[in-house]
């Protein structure tokens, strides 16, 4: 069987019933959705053998500091790369990868991004609800989610793991970043 299909399956058929059933007998949601991205991870790894040459990472607009002044929803590339959040950071990894970069402000655009950029792989950081609910949305596009730190609570002032994005970079783009 073709192990694209396979994670379809999972992602269409299997984890939607596994989650009705466990939230039946009161697993909590972040549980089951943790669980669903790092299954779909590790389908993705297995599948996907070839380098991506159009990767996109996608993130969440609360990835910004609310105290900025610069909003990079527009045009990330406005940021000031003041240092206070990831952004300088994510747009740095960006660059060295020649990847896209975008920030979306909900399912709907980051659907459109996707659709506009045309991409082979995506890398998406966002808060596990987001994540599950996109990378079920985006099949059989491969996604490689990664959940984002919350010191503050959710949707407020989020951190990314740098390394986890990067181990992600790697994994679609090889063992070397491109360069110019």
């Amino acid at each position: 069987m073709d192990k694209r299909i396979i994670r379809g399956v999972f992602l269409k058929a299997v984890y939607p019933v596994y989650y009705l059933a466990a939230r039946a007998v009161g697993v909590k949601s972040d549980r089951l959705q943790i669980q669903m991205i790092k299954t779909n991870n590790s389908l993705v790894r297995w599948e996907f053998k070839k380098r991506a040459t159009k990767l996109l990472l996608l993130l969440p607009q609360c990835i910004q500091r609310d105290e900025c002044r610069i909003k990079v929803t527009s045009n990330i590339f406005n940021c000031a790369r003041c240092g206070k959040c990831e952004i300088k950071d994510l747009i740095e990894i960006a660059d060295e990868f020649k990847m896209k970069l975008y920030v979306a402000t909900g399912g709907t655009l980051a659907r459109r991004v996707v659709a506009n950029t045309r991409p082979e792989a995506i890398i998406a950081v966002a808060c596990e609800r987001d994540l599950s609910s996109g990378i079920a949305d985006s099949y059989p596009m491969p996604v490689l989610g990664v959940v984002n730190d919350r010191p503050n609570g959710p949707c407020f002032n989020t951190r990314v793991d740098l390394k986890l994005v990067r181990q992600a970079l790697l994994f679609f783009g090889g063992n070397e970043p491109a360069r110019s």
